[in-house]
């Protein structure tokens, strides 16, 4: 709302997730690989096994590159992605954790100055010395995932910050310590995976054999321990956001049995790599890599669906409107827009004026500042497939707007803006679509998919079906007012023959409705 709308064509969602899941598998390799690299080191000294010692100054150089160099320039990435797509958010998280992210980038500093004294001192310092600087390395690296684990669960448990607005009281969260563990898992055993790529580039079979033996050695203890503190991370999410997860659009739970089955899936690649561990090949390492790579992104996407529809938890929603009033936030809060209107409220909005003629520029307006942060209209998250596969006409359209925080079990946020405005952008929304095909006669599955499928789940505890859960002339009188079964539905007018429908096709999907709906 502050800030001007920068357009992606594919997604802006989807364009920081990319960059986001690169970096992240990087930046936790650059933990648990620090560590990896001294340890190895000190027992490969204490051993007198020089060859391990010049495949770990290779590796090491290896490391730098992925960690320094792509790191650096990846963070930096990030950095660039949000600030353009999500400024409000980019900016809250810095005002808000100033202090932190000085702390972090100091860190980050000492990171890169003993990485690279580390990488260049194999034949300039003493074997004490060179190893010291390994010890700071790790230190100040994991120092660095501490301090950025506190502001990424943040946004998705705000805790009491939300209304003390106290800098501890925001990182530590409630999911602050599980995703510590959690990170600290996947970072040690990205190690391991890491290290196996450069291990299945030796050409001595007896020293791949020890690297291979080594290596999985760091992978699958993280591995096995990492469903367990899932779990508890998992407990410590509100309950419901998780229902909302495991709702109409179930991104976050499908990405988390995604997850589970990739990381035995990665478990499994590790094990067989001891099959024959002096054998492995490149291309074997680079599966298992790729298979860790995924699992890490699926881990981040739940991480990220988890948390709609905000982007920071009961304070700012995805589309960069704050969810109440708060000092300094320009007026862009839901309350605020809802009285003033949103061509109003915006600062980056062409079209101020509402008039009858204008509806379609005005919508589109109004889909850019409000839609635009998750939605395309052809692409990632599309709306035009989805407009397609519901036939709403204008008029429906736009009472299904008034819903929107209830669609998909509230991953969206609620319009903000007056009735006009919701109008233009049903306007606009239709002008995209498809137009409404002739409707055939009316059939009770395709009118609940049409019009409730995108909040009710087709069960008899679902709401909907246990207040439709009596004699099919009351059940069809009660079709007519939306709002008097729940305040919250919109207005939706349905005809006689979609009513009709819709209660014969519960009357024959639910027999005996009416007894489990008593039993609720």
């Amino acid at each position: 709302m502050n800030f001007p709308v920068w357009e992606v064509s594919f997604g802006a969602g989807l364009l920081i997730a990319l960059v986001a899941i690169l970096h992240v598998f990087v930046s936790h390799f650059a933990v648990g690989g620090g560590l990896f690299l001294v340890v190895t080191e000190r027992r490969a000294r204490r051993k007198g096994d020089a060859a391990m010692l010049g495949w770990l100054k290779t590796h090491s150089k290896f490391f730098v590159l992925v960690t320094v160099v792509f790191g650096a320039i990846s963070g930096v990435g990030i950095w660039f992605t949000i600030g353009l797509i999500g400024p409000t958010a980019t900016s809250n998280l810095i005002h808000i954790y100033v202090w932190g992210w000085g702390i972090e980038w100091v860190f980050f500093f000492l990171e890169i100055t003993s990485a690279l004294l580390y990488l260049y001192g194999w034949e300039k310092l003493t074997p004490s010395l060179h190893m010291w600087y390994g010890w700071i390395y790790f230190v100040a690296a994991y120092a660095s995932l501490v301090v950025i684990n506190g502001i990424i669960t943040f946004m998705l448990t705000s805790g009491s910050w939300v209304d003390t607005h106290r800098f501890w009281n925001g990182f530590f969260n409630p999911t602050y310590f599980p995703s510590l563990v959690v990170r600290t898992c996947i970072a040690f055993a990205l190690a391991g995976i890491y290290a196996l790529v450069t291990a299945s580039l030796q050409k001595d079979a007896e020293l791949k054999g020890r690297l291979v033996k080594w290596s999985v050695a760091w992978i699958l203890p993280p591995l096995v321990l990492v469903p367990f503190f899932t779990w508890w991370y998992i407990r410590t999410i509100p309950s419901e956001l998780w229902t909302s997860a495991r709702g109409a659009m179930p991104t976050a739970t499908h990405f988390a049995s995604l997850a589970a089955i990739l990381s035995g899936v990665t478990l499994a690649l590790a094990l067989a790599a001891l099959v024959r561990p002096a054998k492995l090949r490149l291309g074997f390492s680079l599966v298992l890599l790729l298979a860790a790579l995924v699992t890490m992104g699926s881990f981040e996407f739940v991480r990220e669906a988890v948390r709609k529809p905000y982007v920071i938890q009961n304070y700012l929603y995805s589309n960069s409107i704050y969810a109440q009033t708060t000092p300094g936030d320009g007026g862009f809060d839901v309350d605020h827009i809802n009285q003033a209107g949103v061509l109003q409220t915006g600062r980056w909005v062409e079209t101020r004026e509402l008039t009858a003629n204008n509806q379609i520029t005005a919508g589109h307006e109004i889909f850019r500042v409000e839609c635009e942060s998750c939605h395309t209209l052809d692409a990632y998250r599309g709306l035009k497939a989805n407009l397609a596969r519901r036939q709403w006409s204008r008029e429906r359209l736009a009472a299904m707007l008034g819903g929107l925080n209830l669609m998909h079990n509230g991953v969206m946020p609620p319009f903000a803006g007056t009735d006009g405005e919701r109008e233009a952008l049903a306007a606009f929304l239709s002008s995209v679509g498809p137009a409404p095909a002739a409707q055939g006669p009316a059939d009770g599955a395709t009118v609940f998919q049409r019009n409730c499928s995108m909040c009710h789940l087709e069960q008899i505890q679902d709401p909907l079906f246990s207040n439709l859960a009596k004699e099919p002339g009351a059940a069809n009188e009660s079709l007519k007012n939306l709002p008097g079964l729940f305040p919250l539905m919109p207005d939706l007018k349905l005809t006689e023959e979609e009513r009709s429908a819709l209660v014969a096709w519960v009357n024959a999907r639910f027999p005996n409705r009416g007894a489990a709906a008593g039993g609720q």
